[in-house]
């Protein structure tokens, strides 16, 4: 029943981002306004509920399947982009490294450190 109830939570964001894409005529798809929305929406509340984490968790082990369709589709039109190739290189290097770092920065400022004497006790034993 978990797993049901933190589904249908994300797919209520979905639907959120797809609420807010049409009605103010917005470039961006409904997934990714969707996402924007339960990233601030836990932001503000300042923990996961556990219906979420339950569906989430198994859902990043399927990233890779859920990601192929596009890059499917990104092969069979790739000749339509062949004088781009310059612009869509240095912003696959760019983005990547910005995410990189990006995650880095977060992970250094979120995760917790241990203290010193924590970790003095552990050099010892």
């Amino acid at each position: 029943m978990s797993v049901i109830k933190g589904f249908l939570f994300l797919l209520g964001f979905l639907l959120l981002g797809d609420v807010l894409a049409a009605l103010f005529n917005l470039p961006i798809s409904a997934g990714v306004l969707g996402m924007l929305c339960l990233t601030f929406w836990l932001l503000v509340r300042g923990r996961m509920q556990e219906d979420l984490q339950a569906v989430a968790q198994p859902l990043i082990g399927l990233l890779a399947l859920l990601i192929m369709p596009g890059v499917v589709g990104v092969f069979f039109v790739a000749g339509d982009y062949l004088d781009q190739w310059l612009a869509i290189f240095l912003a696959l290097v760019i983005g990547t490294c910005l995410s990189v770092f990006t995650t880095l920065v977060l992970m250094s400022k979120l995760t917790p450190t241990a203290s010193k004497q924590e970790t003095a006790e552990d050099v010892q034993s």
